[in-house]
């Protein structure tokens, strides 16, 4: 899909996405920002849109795809995605009242959707935990991506306390980690998750 092109929103691409995946059985739906050409039809916007707007769309794309996600969870009132932070991070600003999570006791569907983790971190959480409470020292040893995660979490001792709540909470975690996205091509895709994107850091 070129994104940027005209005045669809980013609603509209994913719930047309998330059609071709249901209806049709897609294995996956690209996306390319529109790049202005010279010469080109009136109707067509000289300006390219925020490049970073492609990449969240690919972010919010594995969401849906393998994360569990409903393409109406993840675009904000307005039908565009925040540009300052991924969607995942933006769906548990948005939901803070649903965390923290236990990584001792939630369903792997819950742990999914604790910003910074991401599958295979989750299968790690999960495996470990069957055969012993898990601690903050083991979450360390572990390598489970915490810059994210450790606002929306509690472990046997560890609390977020006060700091799930905090107004500067989403600046700080944006400040935090901050990728730079480029365009890919169609091919960047095929071995795995977007670069920057939900991997092992959702």
């Amino acid at each position: 899909m070129i994104v940027g092109a005209d005045a669809t929103s980013d609603a509209t691409i994913l719930a047309t996405s998330a059609a071709l995946y249901g209806a049709y059985r897609l294995r996956r739906v690209y996306y390319s920002a529109f790049s202005p050409i010279p010469d080109a039809a009136r109707a067509l916007p000289l300006k390219a849109p925020p490049l970073v707007r492609e990449h969240r769309l690919y972010q919010a794309d594995w969401l849906m795809r393998f994360y569990g996600f409903a393409q109406e969870e993840i675009v904000a009132p307005g039908g565009m995605l925040a540009l300052d932070v991924d969607p995942k991070l933006a769906w548990a600003l948005a939901h803070r009242e649903r965390f923290p999570i236990d990584l001792n006791r939630a369903p792997k569907e819950l742990l999914l959707r604790v910003p910074g983790l991401g599958t295979r971190a989750v299968a790690r959480i999960v495996a470990a935990r069957r055969v012993r409470k898990l601690r903050f020292a083991d979450l360390e040893r572990l390598h489970i991506p915490l810059v994210k995660a450790i606002a929306f979490v509690e472990v046997a001792d560890h609390r977020p306390g006060k700091s799930l709540a905090a107004s500067d909470l989403a600046r700080r975690l944006a400040a935090a980690v901050h990728p730079t996205p480029s365009q890919a091509s169609l091919f960047d895709f095929a071995a795995g998750e977007p670069q920057g994107a939900l991997s092992s850091s959702p």
